[in-house]
């Protein structure tokens, strides 16, 4: 399975998803007014692909500084599938960081 890479823009977040390693990240600000054109079909697109042959733990690394309600839809989306892969004896570990004053 191919590695996910992209680098974030002012409003579009890096992404770097890979399978070998168990690891999805997505850092930076997500306020586009296309989410789901922009950044988010292709990680749902790849999180499809990895729930075929999942790893026995992932870890999801979130480092948002700000992202709007279009945003937020797919975000959950990407949760969704998360939870799908923990339901089967996986284990998935999400770190959210968030400023202390948020």
């Amino acid at each position: 399975m191919e590695i996910l890479n992209y680098e974030g823009r002012n409003e579009i977040p890096s992404v770097y998803c890979d399978a070998e390693k168990g690891l999805i990240e997505i850092k930076g600000y997500s306020v586009t007014e296309n989410p789901r054109e922009d950044i988010y079909e292709p990680i749902l697109m790849w999180l499809d692909q990895y729930a075929k042959i999942p790893k026995s733990k992932t870890e999801v690394n979130i480092e948002l500084e700000y992202f709007n309600t279009s945003s937020s839809k797919y975000i959950l989306e990407i949760f969704k599938k998360l939870k799908v892969l923990q339901a089967g004896d996986k284990n998935v570990m999400i770190e959210w960081y968030y400023e202390e004053d948020d």
